[in-house]
C-alpha cells in the first residue's frame, strides 16, 4: 500500500508557541518518539509496523500545519492530532490571572507565555509514561522508557529523523519480564504495566468512558488500577485527559524546582495551588519550562 498525505492549516488560539508545547510534550531532548528539531515536530502515529508520520509546524502566531503521511494517513485527523497533543486551542486565562498574583511565577508566566498543556496520543502512552516515572529521576526514568522504546518498536528512518511509534500494548503484555528486568524497570514496575496492558487489550481500562467522568470520579477509578496510586493518577489525569485541574504532589522533582525557584528551603504548593485554580496543572509545565530552560534546552525571551 503506497503512502498517501493528509494535511491541514489549523487555527491556534494565542498566543500559542509550538516549540514550547512540543517541548514539554517530549519533556527531555533524548525523547525518541517525539522530536522537535526547533522548528518542526514529529512523530509516528498507529502501527509501529507501518506508522503513519506526524510534521507540524507553525508558519505564523496564529496558526500551525499539519501534514500526515502513510498508508493509513486517512484515518487520522489531523485537526484532533494537535488539539489533543499540542493543545492548540485551550484558553489558559485562569491561570494567567492566577500567576500574576504569584510574585516568583508571574515572570516566568509572561516569558512562557504560549505553552499550551499537551496530551499523549493514548491512554496507554499515558500510562506507561506514568508508571515508567514513578519514583525515580526524570533522566533516570527517560533512559529506561528510551531502552524500552528502542527494544520494543522498530526505527524508521523518515523525513530526516529516526522516529520510533509507541510500542503497542499486546507488545509489552507479552515481553519477558527478564528482558524487562534487563531494561531498568523494576518487578513492580513489569507487573503494573503488564497488568495495564492487559486491562487496555482487554478493554477493561478504555479512554472513552473514563473521559466523561469528573475529575475527582476518574482519579478515584484510575488508582483501582494494580500500580497506579494517587501521584500517577494526578499524572495521567493531567497528561493523558488534559485535566488542568490537577496538579501531582508529592513529585520530587517539583519539590526541587519550587525550591529553585522560589528561593524558599521548604515549599508548601497548596497554597500556590489555590491562588492557580481551576489550572494548578499549568504549574506542572511551567516548572518543566524552567527546568529545560536551566538546561538550555529551551529559549525564553
Amino acid at each position: 500500500m503506497s503512502d498517501s498525505v493528509n494535511e491541514a492549516v489549523v487555527p491556534v488560539r494565542t498566543p500559542y508557541r509550538l516549540d514550547l508545547s512540543a517541548s514539554v510534550l517530549r519533556r527531555l531532548s533524548t525523547n525518541v518518539v517525539d522530536v522537535f528539531d526547533g522548528t518542526t515536530y514529529r512523530r509516528l502515529l498507529g502501527d509501529p509496523a507501518g506508522p503513519t508520520l506526524v510534521r507540524v509546524r507553525q508558519p505564523s502566531p496564529d496558526t500551525v500545519e499539519v501534514r500526515l503521511e502513510g498508508p493509513h494517513a486517512a484515518r487520522f485527523d489531523p485537526v484532533s492530532i494537535v488539539r489533543r497533543m499540542l493543545g492548540t486551542d485551550v484558553d489558559l486565562g485562569a491561570f494567567d490571572s492566577g500567576a500574576a498574583t504569584i510574585a516568583w511565577l508571574a515572570p516566568l508566566a509572561v516569558r512562557a507565555r504560549g505553552v499550551k498543556p499537551p496530551r499523549y496520543p493514548s491512554l496507554w502512552e499515558a500510562l506507561v509514561n506514568a508508571v515508567v516515572y514513578q519514583q525515580i529521576s526524570i533522566h533516570a526514568a527517560g533512559a529506561i522508557l528510551r531502552r524500552l522504546i528502542e527494544r520494543y518498536s522498530p526505527a524508521h528512518d523518515r523525513d530526516g529523523a529516526r522516529l520510533y511509534a509507541f510500542p503497542a500494548a499486546h507488545t509489552l503484555r507479552d515481553a519477558d519480564p527478564p528482558a524487562l528486568r534487563a531494561l531498568g524497570l523494576s518487578i513492580n514496575k513489569i507487573n503494573a504495566l503488564k497488568a495495564l496492558a492487559a486491562a487496555i487489550e482487554e478493554g477493561t481500562l478504555a479512554e472513552a468512558p473514563l473521559a466523561d467522568l469528573t475529575t475527582d470520579d476518574l482519579l478515584v477509578q484510575l488508582a483501582a488500577h494494580k500500580g497506579i496510586g494517587p501521584w500517577t493518577a494526578a499524572v495521567v489525569a493531567l497528561r493523558g485527559f488534559g485535566r488542568l485541574d490537577v496538579f501531582p504532589m508529592k513529585d520530587s522533582g517539583v519539590a526541587a524546582a519550587l525550591r529553585s525557584f522560589t528561593g524558599e528551603p521548604v515549599v508548601d504548593p497548596a497554597a500556590i495551588i489555590d491562588r492557580l485554580r481551576p489550572q494548578q496543572g499549568m504549574l506542572y509545565y511551567h516548572l518543566l519550562i524552567g527546568r529545560l530552560v536551566d538546561r538550555g534546552e529551551v529559549y525564553l525571551p
